[in-house]
């Protein structure tokens, strides 16, 4: 449960629990575009515009498709003839068919909330942001279903409160465990510059230049991974950067030399020798992209049941299916997608368990801890119900 420093203000009600189920479809999505004239002679036609400019969403005869079913507007008008004259300057938007996304859980627990912020306990399985195959079930889209309690009109803070609460960082969407949401534009801007500091200092500690600036974050996870710490206590300070990875657009982040700084300090809870398993703390003083399970992999002890990643901090390449190369297209136009997320990314045991934050607004310390899966407890937290977990 939520925990505040004394002398904090009383936070609002918390440790309750909300979420409206997802929708059987998604609400689609729009891409825009504005025709540029200096390519007239090879994209003035609606159909060599959508053809040669995105070849990789689908092939020539399903932007056909997708032109003559409707999903097209230039300049607000439907348009239906795929050999349409693109005129300088002309608003060309995309409108991409609703889709069943994956099994994604749907409810929240709220662990703190005040005037400022709101803690959720995310469930491992959902998504924080759109990405990808998963656009509608997300953390923000329940952020911005929800009907939240603002401060009253009276407040100075008032014209300061956005329409809803906002993720002011990420968790991979097979972490579970705690995540800070903005309610103030302000709090949105201090939160953010903490986590920023933990990046900029990460660099710094690594070229070894002395950080004499107090910590406004600290956070600490929870993990389960193979084989057993020689070492109570490590400090990884292994970059981290991307690279090309199949089914993966924007590449894949993985351990490398000339990737950005990453810090995280592992401390061992418990071994358990007869299941060749060590359960750790790690407390992340910087916030790359997977940088736990890459960082317990890079030092040869993957995350137990982590998909992806493998000793040394990189990737499973797994034989995927190569992709067609023929013409045929699937109901909305587009290449045959794969049904599946990402892969590899859920699975793994990881637990953003609790933190320390100077309060945004308030300047005061408060700590929030988020409840503690199962596997994840040690003997002693799950003999004695009053170890706080």
């Amino acid at each position: 449960m939520a925990a505040a420093a004394a002398g904090e203000t009383p936070p609002l009600q918390a440790n309750y629990v909300f979420g409206r189920a997802w929708p059987d479809l998604n609400e689609g999505l729009s891409y825009t575009d504005t025709f540029c004239g200096a390519d007239a002679e090879t994209t003035a036609s609606l159909i060599n515009f959508y053809s040669e400019n995105y070849k990789s969403s689908a092939p020539l005869p399903g932007w056909i498709h997708r032109i003559r079913n409707g999903q097209i507007t230039v300049d607000g008008q439907v348009v239906t003839d795929p050999d349409m004259i693109l005129r300088e300057g002309s608003k060309l938007v995309y409108h991409r068919l609703a889709w069943k996304e994956p099994f994604a859980p749907h409810l929240l627990q709220v662990l703190y909330e005040d005037d400022d912020m709101v803690a959720l306990n995310k469930p491992s399985g959902l998504q924080v942001l759109p990405k990808g195959i998963f656009q509608q079930r997300t953390v923000l889209a329940q952020l911005q279903w929800k009907e939240w309690k603002m401060p009253p009109s009276s407040c100075s803070k008032r014209k300061n409160v956005q329409l809803h609460p906002v993720p002011v960082h990420r968790l991979g969407r097979g972490t579970s465990g705690l995540l800070l949401c903005a309610k103030t534009k302000l709090a949105k801007v201090q939160l953010a510059s903490y986590f920023a500091e933990g990046a900029a200092n990460a660099e710094k500690k690594r070229d070894g230049t002395e950080v004499g600036k107090e910590r406004k974050i600290s956070k600490f996870y929870r993990a389960l991974v193979t084989g057993i710490l020689e070492h109570d206590e490590d400090v990884v300070t292994q970059p981290i950067g991307l690279v090309h990875y199949p089914g993966v657009a924007e590449g894949l982040y993985v351990a490398c030399s000339s990737g950005k700084p990453a810090m995280s300090k592992v401390c061992v809870l418990e071994r358990l020798a007869h299941q060749n398993q060590t359960l750790v703390q790690v407390e992340i003083h910087s916030g790359r992209p997977h940088q736990i399970r890459i960082h317990l992999a890079y030092i040869g002890h993957p995350l137990v049941d982590d998909p992806l990643y493998c000793i040394g901090g990189q990737p499973k390449f797994h034989d995927l299916e190569s992709t067609s190369t023929d013409i045929s297209f699937a109901y909305d136009g587009g290449y045959e997608r794969p049904l599946q997320p990402v892969p590899g990314d859920c699975g793994y045991h990881l637990h953003a368990h609790w933190l320390v934050l100077s309060h945004p607004t308030t300047n005061k310390m408060l700590k929030i801890t988020a409840p503690l899966p199962h596997i994840l407890q040690t003997r002693e937290e799950r003999c004695d119900p009053q170890v706080d977990t």
